[in-house]
Order: structure tokens, then C-alpha cells, then sequence
């Protein structure tokens, strides 16, 4: 019964595909709207000369930390006379230095940002001074799968670079340490890197907002520039001044300290630059046990001495995560927001 049934749907869906008007195959196989003004975004970004030299900045920035780092990496396990030194030696290629210049992470954090900057500051407002965007809106297509289109071409550009850099990370330490990664290195290297992906698709996303708000692409990159300097460098100094200025009495109970650090960290996690941090160094250093700055003295004493599993570790960034993804997401909404109400004329 069910070999007849089989042959029955066979003949029926050989018969659909013969009546089948060849009009509707050709309209099948023509993309959609959506994903011809992605291709032809992602085109346009790669042929650029501004991401061609941005992301040779950020290449040559990555070779010198992974220099520093195999650097202090064979001095570190020549002197070692421990061998258990030599655990997650292959995470060690993104977070060791030997002080001359930044590791990976720090390179990462430092410079990532730039390239969602420069990829969406001048997105939308660039496409209305040139006359282009009414001239495509005015084809049939949905309006909102214009900004749809930008997002996805930058986001997908923007994993296909952080990827290629981390695997560039990778492939040198096999190169030259030449100690492979275990399959839980792996996956924190991958899941670190996801997370990065995240991370400066949310300045891609800040940079479509002020393209979409300001008419001038000048604006909108100094408006994205200016914000990246200020979670980079004066967010922390704010924070310290409020902390130090509203901080408890030091006869105060130890409650009410508790309570204000709590205060301020939770203020200090307001920063996209701080969550990125915390969650990256936690899953390349499985050292990392807790991210409260107090622990009790039961709890240090109790605290097994052993590196945190993966899973572990993940559940202990899975907040910063789920922070960033809602940060990226409001950006997101609000550039669609105020995209769509706005009045789309030529030359306007």
C-alpha cells in the first residue's frame, strides 16, 4: 500500500511539474528583490576601497598580536616547569601578550567596531543624496526590504571578516606552535567569534540609525565615531565617578556596599564594549569561574580549583549575550521605524 501510495505522489507531482506553465518556472527561478540588492550591496562593500583599507588595518593589527603571542607563548612553556601549564595552550594565541602590543582580544574589541561603523555610516543617507533611493523604491519592491538588504549584506560581510581572521589565528598557531585544538577550544573559539559577529553588527546597526537620521554622511560618521569613543574611553571614567561618588560610608553595612556594587556594575554593563569584554575573555579563558568582583570567603574556600567547563562557561555569558542581541535588535528597530515614516522624494 504505501509502494503504491509512493508512486501515485510520484506520478502526481511529474504531472503538476509537465502542466506547470514554463511563465511560473522562469518566475521561480528569478531571486527575489530582497536578495538581488543584498548581493549587490555585498558586491559593492567588498569592491570598496575604504573596506579593502580598513580591513588591512585590522589584518596587520591581528599578525602583530598573534606575533606577541607565540612570542609569549614559547618563552612561557621553556621556563615551565609545570606541565599543566600547557592547558588550553591554543586559547592562549588570543589572549597572551608579550607586552609589546595588545593581544587578539583586545585588537578585536579595539578595532571591530570600526568595520560596522564604516559599513553602514553612509548606507541609506548616501543612496538619498545621489537620487538612487527613490529610483528604487520606485521599482516594485517592498520599502523595507531596501533596509533589510543593507543589514544583511553588512552583517553577512561582517561574519565572513571576523571569521576569516579568527580561523587566520588558528591556522598560524597550528603553523607555528603546532598544537592542535581540542574539540572545547573549538567551540569556544567559535562561540567567542559568533559573539564578536553580534557585537559589531550592533555598531552596524548604530551606523544604519544615523545614516537613516542624518542627510549628511559626514554627520553620521562622526555621530558613529564619536559614540565608539565614548563606550571605548569615557563610559568607564563616568561610571568610576559616580561610583566614587555615591559610595557608601566605610561604616557602612556590608549589605548596603554590596547592594552599591551591584549598582555599579550593573551601570557599567550598559556599555556594549563591557558586555563584549566580560562574555570573550570568559569563553577564552576557562579560568574565569565567576564575574561578581565580591565573593565571600566560604564561597573561594568551597570553589573547586579546576577551569570551568565549556557549558559552564557559556551559561555564565549567556546574559551578556542575550544583552547584546537585544541591544542590536533596538537599533534595528528603531533605523526601521523611522525609515519607514519617512517621505521618500528625489533628490530629498
Amino acid at each position: 500500500m504505501s509502494v503504491w501510495a509512493d508512486k501515485l505522489r510520484g506520478s502526481m507531482a511529474a504531472r503538476f511539474r509537465r502542466d506547470r506553465p514554463a511563465a511560473a518556472l522562469e518566475s521561480s527561478r528569478t531571486p527575489a528583490p530582497f536578495w538581488v540588492m543584498v548581493q549587490k550591496e555585498f558586491g559593492d562593500h567588498i569592491r570598496s576601497w575604504r573596506f579593502v583599507i580598513l580591513l588591512a588595518i585590522v589584518t596587520l593589527a591581528c599578525i602583530g598580536s598573534i606575533y606577541t603571542a607565540v612570542t609569549a607563548l614559547k618563552a612561557g612553556v621553556s621556563q615551565a616547569d609545570n606541565p599543566t601549564d600547557t592547558r588550553f595552550l591554543f586559547l592562549s594565541m588570543f589572549t597572551v601578550s608579550d607586552g609589546n602590543l595588545p593581544n587578539f582580544l583586545t585588537f578585536l574589541s579595539f578595532l571591530a567596531p570600526l568595520i560596522g561603523i564604516a559599513i553602514g555610516f553612509d548606507s541609506v543617507n548616501s543612496e538619498r543624496n545621489k537620487g538612487t533611493l527613490s529610483r528604487v523604491l520606485s521599482q516594485p519592491v517592498h520599502r523595507d526590504d531596501f533596509l533589510n538588504a543593507k543589514f544583511a549584506a553588512g552583517l553577512l560581510l561582517i561574519a565572513v571578516v571576523i571569521f576569516s581572521l579568527g580561523l587566520l589565528v588558528m591556522g598560524m598557531g597550528l603553523f607555528t606552535i603546532g598544537y592542535p585544538p581540542t574539540p572545547e577550544e573549538f567551540g569556544r573559539v567559535i562561540i567567542t567569534l559568533l559573539i564578536t559577529t553580534v557585537y559589531v553588527g550592533l555598531w552596524l546597526n548604530l551606523s544604519l540609525l544615523f545614516s537613516v537620521r542624518f542627510k549628511q554622511a559626514a554627520t553620521s560618521a562622526l555621530a558613529g565615531i564619536a559614540l565608539w569613543i565614548f563606550f571605548l574611553v569615557f563610559f568607564s571614567m563616568i561610571v568610576n565617578l559616580i561610583g566614587n561618588a555615591t559610595s557608601p560610608s566605610d561604616t557602612a553595612d556590608a549589605a548596603v556596599i554590596l547592594r552599591h556594587a551591584d549598582w555599579m556594575q550593573l551601570l557599567s554593563r550598559l556599555s556594549p564594549a563591557q558586555l563584549f569584554q566580560e562574555a570573550a575573555s570568559t569563553l577564552l579563558l576557562p579560568d574565569v569561574r565567576t564575574l561578581n568582583p565580591f565573593v565571600t570567603q566560604e564561597q573561594a574556600y568551597l570553589a573547586i580549583s579546576a577551569p570551568l567547563p565549556f557549558g559552564q562557561s557559556l551559561l555564565l555569558v549567556w546574559p551578556h549575550i542575550v544583552a547584546l542581541i537585544a541591544e542590536t535588535a533596538v537599533c534595528f528597530a528603531a533605523s526601521y521605524v523611522l525609515f519607514m515614516r519617512q517621505e521618500v522624494r528625489s533628490r530629498s
